[in-house]
């Protein structure tokens, strides 16, 4: 039985366009999956931290819902 209070992040099976990451931290955060979209662009031209933290959210979180 789930603790409803509990909230686990796991990536996205059904918003994906990559691996579900953006998605599933989307779906976490409570926010429109094309705001992380951007951030994580942002991130990515402001010194590649964009890319190697979206490669340690897919190793590391489980493929959910």
């Amino acid at each position: 039985m789930e603790n409803p209070t509990y909230k686990r992040l796991t990536r996205s099976r059904s918003d994906r366009k990559i691996a579900g990451v953006c998605g599933g931290l989307a779906r976490y955060l409570n926010i429109d999956p094309t705001v992380v979209r951007i951030a994580f662009l942002v991130a990515l031209l402001c010194g590649s931290i964009g890319f190697w933290a979206y490669v340690i959210v897919w190793i590391a979180a489980p493929e959910g819902e």
